[in-house]
Parts: C-alpha cells; sequence; structure tokens
C-alpha cells in the first residue's frame, strides 16, 4: 500500500515549518532580553531600546535574520552596524540560552514593518482615498444594483 503524501520540495514552497518558526521565535525572545537587560557591552547599543520584530529562519536552520529597530527609528545605522560588529558575542549569549544542537548564523536588518503601516495609513488619511473608500452605493448607475453585473451595451457581444 502507497501513501500519497507530499515530497518536501511542494511542501517547502509553503511557508515556514513548524520548527522554523519555533527556533525563530525562541531566538527572537532571547536576542530581546539580551539586548533589553544590557548584557552586550557597546557604547553605541548602550540606553539603547531595540525592539526584535521578527526572526526569519532558513529551513536549513542554518541562517537566521533579525529585523530590528531602535525605539523611535533614531540612528538606525548605527544601531544596525553594533549589532553586525557583535554578533559573535550576541550568538554565543542566545547559544548558551537555548537547548540547541547548533545555533544559527545571525544577519541583521532593520524592520521596516513600521514604516509601511505609517505609509499605510498615510495613504488612507488621504482626502481622494477616503472619498472613495466612503462612496455609497447611490454613485452606482441607475440601471445596476449591487448584486449584478453592468448590463451590455448595444451592439456588443455579453462577456
Amino acid at each position: 500500500m502507497t501513501r500519497n503524501t507530499p515530497s518536501r520540495s511542494s511542501s517547502a514552497s509553503s511557508g515556514p515549518g513548524q520548527r522554523q518558526l519555533r527556533v525563530g521565535e525562541l531566538i527572537r525572545r532571547t536576542l530581546s532580553e539580551i539586548l533589553s537587560q544590557g548584557d552586550l557591552h557597546d557604547p553605541e547599543i548602550d540606553g539603547v531600546s531595540i525592539t526584535v520584530g521578527e526572526v526569519r529562519v532558513a529551513p536549513d536552520l542554518k541562517r537566521a535574520t533579525a529585523y530590528v529597530l531602535p525605539l523611535g527609528g533614531a540612528n538606525r545605522e548605527g544601531v544596525l552596524a553594533a549589532l553586525r560588529r557583535n554578533k559573535p558575542e550576541l550568538r554565543h549569549l542566545i547559544a548558551r540560552s537555548m537547548t540547541i544542537k547548533h545555533m544559527p548564523d545571525l544577519k541583521f536588518e532593520i524592520d521596516e514593518t513600521f514604516d509601511r503601516i505609517d505609509a499605510t495609513r498615510r495613504m488612507f488619511a488621504d482626502e481622494r482615498v477616503r472619498r472613495d473608500l466612503e462612496a455609497q452605493p447611490e454613485d452606482a448607475p441607475a440601471d445596476m444594483t449591487s448584486d449584478e453585473a453592468p448590463a451590455p451595451q448595444p451592439g456588443t457581444a455579453p462577456e
């Protein structure tokens, strides 16, 4: 009797696996704790509150990308450079507090999520967009109700 099981290649394209998500979240929480407690001694980072928004782990669990943002978004590049400079020490501190066979190599990137949220808010606050969103159904042509398609024009083939 043969089983119909999906191949590894098809499941890899459907998003991160449970283990990737679990390892990523564990690294995120541990990294956040290390940065908030001041366990890393670097003048560029001392006294700076850094948000670790997400950690994405590669399918082979050998690489992890931490998306970080200093509070208020100030001195992004300086904080990013300090984290990259202290990567070996951070890796050691994270590995020491985790029970994982191999600690993934860390990569740091600026978390752009908050910028995208602000851009979306600005877009929705735009007068033209609000006007389009608030348009009432009575703005539709008189011969069309909300559930039906527009009537075909004379001399054209229906779709």
